[in-house]
């Protein structure tokens, strides 16, 4: 119950002041992959895929043609160890991306690239990024808790936008005390700490939101650094159609 408070404590710096003014990161305007890995610290096979994920720290690739992140689900907890970093919310976006690929069953660890499902990691083999057209440029504004998303397309659209936007963490060490990692410590990359999504308004050039990150998410006070990520897509459809992402200054 210590650990859980102190950790729920430190959000005030991580989500409340992590920006003492605000901080921008911009995507290209071609396309920029979406990598989401669904992990657990209660599941054994999930720490060698994280670090095959931090590896893409040192991709010259990383924010210019991939956004990688770390959602924790929550269907492990039952072995014993409640993962302080998991949300049901989580869960459900995999089931999401499960169902809009006409399956149901969903597993950790997965990857998943622009949507649907990839093997890289399970092959041995090095992520291959497809894309590298053009689709407009989403920019990410931080100020406080407040997130504002702008996207400009490249061509003229009509339809419903929506935007995810995340807070990630890097060098988060976890002491495990029960389930198949116990008496291990995980470190943790590309962490989603705080998430928030909702629909974007539609002007003459583009789209644009304005979203609040939640102030009572778990923080990851001893995270190295933390970065700045989200998407965009379609109204109801996991896929992104362009996302972004890049480091930002640490909380004070």
């Amino acid at each position: 119950m210590r650990r859980a408070v102190s950790m729920g404590l430190a959000l005030g710096l991580v989500a409340g002041s992590a920006w003492a003014a605000p901080q921008t990161v911009t995507s290209p305007a071609t396309q920029v992959s979406l990598l989401e890995l669904y992990t657990s610290e209660g599941c054994d096979d999930c720490p060698p895929a994280e670090q095959w994920l931090s590896g893409l720290q040192q991709d010259d690739r990383l924010w210019k043609r991939v956004v990688p992140v770390t959602f924790h689900v929550d269907y492990w907890d039952y072995l014993g160890w409640r993962d302080p970093f998991d949300s049901h919310s989580y869960t459900l976006r995999q089931q999401q991306i499960a169902a809009a690929a006409g399956g149901k069953v969903i597993y950790t660890p997965q990857f998943v690239l622009d949507g649907k499902d990839t093997q890289a990691y399970f092959n041995h083999q090095p992520l291959s990024l497809d894309g590298g057209w053009t689709v407009g440029v989403l920019s990410l504004t931080a100020d406080g808790r407040k997130a504002t998303v702008r996207f400009v397309p490249a061509k003229p659209r009509s339809d419903r936008l929506e935007a995810h936007v995340v807070l990630l963490a890097f060098g988060v060490d976890v002491p495990v005390g029960a389930g198949e990692n116990k008496g291990k410590t995980l470190t943790h990359d590309f962490l989603v700490v705080a998430e928030v999504h909702g629909a974007l308004n539609q002007d003459k050039s583009g789209y644009t939101g304005t979203m609040i990150l939640p102030a009572n998410a778990p923080a990851a006070r001893s995270a190295t650094r933390y970065a700045l990520a989200g998407w965009v897509s379609a109204a109801g459809v996991p896929a992104p159609i362009q996302a972004a992402g890049g480091g930002i200054a640490a909380p004070h």
